[in-house]
């Protein structure tokens, strides 16, 4: 058996170290002498050892190495381990590299696009238009795939853009999100609603470029709201003037969007 200086030496881990692993259960020696509490380690402990250090230089935290010495018993147990290690790795680097970009984005964004925007709003006057729709409660990145539906549906039967209609009065993960197109005339489906839309009059700006800017259109609408003691009501509609395809996105720079959000009328 080994004293802990020897164990240290032989195994590169510091006495601190040893000390600290024993106190947390992940490599406690053998034997210890109860009249004087030294620390004595056996071959066992020497492989333990080995597998521990293995583990630190692989990157594993306390919690996992406590993890896989608990987990492992032979070489197919820790196999699966690393494998899932493995892939633990590669969608954190996923993530770090998506980071990356965000932080490339907003420095060219930055540089490029420092100059504010100026919003032309405007009241209009919206009349009862014929839709065929779909209301749905989730996430706003699913609105294109229930649009892709309503086309299915309606084929050539469509008179004007998509539309997102959000019934929510703020920002919400699950929200309650309406999509549709304008119809010609109404079509019996059970996979789409068709209904007229009440008129309605409404506070319009126009956004260009991309859809993780538009809340500063809507900032630009409620700026002139409260500037003008205009009452903003839900529901609010977003009109895809251009935006992406069917099946690829296209420049998100030359998105237009008509941005609308409901007035209480006089």
């Amino acid at each position: 058996m080994y004293k802990i200086g020897e164990f240290s030496k032989i195994t590169s881990l510091s006495i601190k170290t040893l000390r600290y692993y024993d106190d947390e259960n992940i490599l406690k020696p053998s034997y210890r002498n109860q009249d004087n509490g030294y620390r004595y380690y056996n071959e066992g402990d020497f492989d333990k050892a080995k597998l521990i250090i293995l583990l630190k230089n692989l990157e594993f935290t306390i919690s996992e190495i406590k993890d896989v010495l608990n987990l492992c018993k032979n070489e197919e147990d820790l196999n699966y381990v690393f494998i899932e290690k493995k892939t633990m790795i590669e969608e954190n680097i996923k993530r770090q590299q998506e980071l990356l970009k965000k932080f490339d984005d907003y420095n060219i964004k930055n540089s490029t696009e420092n100059k504010k925007i100026v919003y032309e709003i405007g009241i209009k006057d919206s009349p009862k238009i014929k839709v065929a729709s779909i209301r749905y409660k989730g996430r706003y990145k699913e609105c294109g795939s229930y649009l892709r539906l309503i086309y299915k549906v309606v084929k050539g039967n469509y008179n004007g853009y998509p539309f997102s209609i959000y019934h929510d009065e703020g920002y919400k993960k699950d929200a309650d999100i309406e999509v549709g197109v304008v119809i010609n005339r109404f079509i019996s489906s059970t996979k789409i609603s068709c209904k007229e839309l009440p008129s309605s009059k409404l506070l319009s700006t126009t956004h260009y470029g991309e859809y993780n800017k538009i809340g500063n259109a809507y900032k630009a609408i409620f700026d002139y709201a409260n500037k003008n003691n205009i009452k903003c009501v839900v529901p609010s509609r977003e009109v895809y003037i251009k935006g992406p395809g069917m099946i690829f996105k296209g420049n998100p720079k030359k998105y237009i969007t008509e941005v609308m959000v409901s007035i209480e009328e006089d």
